[in-house]
């Protein structure tokens, strides 16, 4: 059986009317970006400003060998020694085997032990070392004081108030 081929009809030839479509100027250039619906947004809102903070926060923290998560974990340690792996992941909302290594890092730095729990066995306790503890005092003082320069727009009422209104969202 012989197979049959469509011929498709030659394009057309461009007329006075389509010439004039190709002739439409292009859509003007935005001279000044339009944010009013994001910022209508705590999602935005909320990662725009933790930018701005973070960004900071890094460089700050960059003299003591710190990022965010080990600035966490110290200062949790810190606070509340003796604290344990399953503890700092559930606070920090980090995966074990992220916490592993993170706390391994520490431990070599100096700056963490880990001593049996004394209630739990199977636990191990995590406790800042001499170094450890002034380091963590540093920066949490820098820390603090980055908090009263990247919110120095907001008066002390404020700031605390957004600090609970955030909170308000994740507890």
């Amino acid at each position: 059986m012989a197979r049959r081929t469509r011929q498709l009809p030659p394009p057309p030839s461009p007329t006075d009317a389509d010439t004039s479509v190709l002739d439409v100027a292009p859509p003007p250039s935005v001279d000044a970006v339009d944010t009013s619906y994001l910022r209508t947004l705590v999602g935005y809102n909320a990662r725009r400003a933790s930018l701005a903070i973070i960004e900071v926060f890094m460089e700050r923290m960059a003299v003591y060998g710190l990022k965010v998560v080990d600035f966490s974990v110290l200062s949790l340690v810190a606070h509340n020694p003796g604290i344990t792996s399953r503890q700092l992941c559930a606070t920090l909302n980090v995966l074990p085997p992220n916490l592993v290594g993170l706390i391994a890092s520490l431990e070599r730095r100096g700056l963490i032990e880990r001593h049996p729990h004394p209630s739990d066995g199977r636990a191990m306790g995590v406790h800042l070392t001499p170094a450890g503890a002034e380091l963590t005092a540093q920066a949490e003082h820098t820390a603090a004081q980055l908090e009263v320069d990247a919110t120095a727009r907001l008066t002390s009422t404020e700031r605390k108030t957004l600090i609970r209104l955030l909170q308000k969202i994740y507890d």
